[in-house]
């Protein structure tokens, strides 16, 4: 069987190019994307070389090319319990989305679907319409939870994969045995931020400042609360109890918790450098989401720190990717599907 010939995807909600990242580099080529967002798709372009049909996918009519593969993630704000916490957001039109995914999926009738998206949507009543909707188009359909930690991803990240074949059982990869750590992905940048590549400081006033010196690797608010009550936030010491990451510090030889997409401000979320006193930059963002270097960025600041938390980690995509082209260009002799980690949770049909 030929093993080596050009496999093409699709990326539907493609962001700034996390999941296609990962798919490149087993060795799949983009060649069609869609995204809403203009800085995104901007970096998508800039990074894949190709067009992007920039806007709402309620307005794209027809896709114009066929590909081997459809792979995207459908907005999950409704579905994750954060987004939950946002009563602004337009949630209901947002989880149905994916309907939108597979009107392209009936149309191209790709041999392999990827859909990535929270946990939480494998609890959903759309995840049971959707299933339904997969098999009426003659697709075997399983999900499973991956955790990015397992799979040489410095963080730690949950999210859901729903994986649709049209003629094979879907398969997922199997533990990779790599512990990626902070001190991996960051520990060769300046500790003093040196503005090149993403890798970019901010101007803490004094008092953020002493704030930041008062949590050590590990700690959260509660060091500050306890050791310098007199510049804690007041509602901060009003709530004793509470999240354990908000003004949190990462740890040099553990990987991070889930970058999002305001990790420049370390009152979102564990986002202190482990040594530095100073929350972590874009570039060492990226670095613990697994982007390589080499990525091109384009967009202000905060378009580009939300590109970043909104992606897939390219390595924990880069394993699915492995996993896919197993089912689409099978070897004869049978091994693990990657080589190196992963802690798996299924939770499918």
């Amino acid at each position: 069987m030929e093993t080596n010939r050009r496999l093409t995807f699709i990326d539907l909600f493609c962001g700034a190019g996390g999941l296609a990242e990962g798919f490149r580099q087993a060795g799949f080529t983009s060649v069609f994307a869609v995204e809403h967002d203009k800085s995104a798709a901007e970096t998508y372009r800039t990074n894949f070389n190709h067009e992007v049909f920039v806007g709402p996918i309620e307005k794209l009519k027809t896709i114009p090319v066929n590909a081997d593969i459809i792979i995207g993630g459908p907005p999950c704000q409704g579905f994750s319990p954060l987004g939950k916490m946002s009563p602004a957001a337009n949630h209901f039109k947002l989880n149905k989305l994916w309907k939108h995914y597979f009107r392209i999926v009936s149309e191209v009738l790709p041999r392999v679907f990827v859909i990535e998206n929270v946990p939480e949507i494998l609890k959903s009543n759309d995840f049971i319409i959707l299933k339904k909707t997969a098999r009426k188009l003659g697709y075997k359909i399983q999900s499973k939870i991956l955790y990015a930690v397992d799979y040489g991803v410095p963080q730690g990240r949950r999210r859901a994969f729903i994986i649709g074949c049209k003629d094979a059982e879907p398969l997922f990869p199997e533990p990779t045995g790599e512990l990626m750590t902070v001190r991996d992905a960051i520990g060769d940048l300046p500790l003093v931020p040196d503005g090149r590549n993403w890798h970019i400081g901010r101007n803490p006033t004094k008092k953020s400042l002493e704030r930041y010196k008062c949590v050590p690797p590990g700690g959260n608010r509660f060091d500050l609360m306890r050791r310098r009550p007199d510049i804690a936030p007041n509602c901060w010491l009003n709530k004793p109890t509470g999240s354990t990451d908000v003004f949190g510090r990462l740890e040099w030889d553990k990987p991070s918790l889930t970058i999002r997409t305001e990790f420049f401000k370390p009152e979102k979320g564990r986002y202190l450098h482990p040594k530095a006193h100073r929350p972590i930059t874009h570039r060492e963002a990226a670095r613990l989401q697994t982007f390589p270097d080499s990525f091109i960025f384009c967009g202000t600041k905060t378009d580009v720190a939300k590109q970043i938390g909104n992606a897939v980690p390219p390595k924990l995509a880069y394993n699915v990717a492995l996993a896919v082209r197993e089912v689409l260009l099978p070897t004869r002799k049978k091994s693990r599907v990657v080589k190196k980690h992963e802690t798996i949770q299924e939770l499918s049909a």
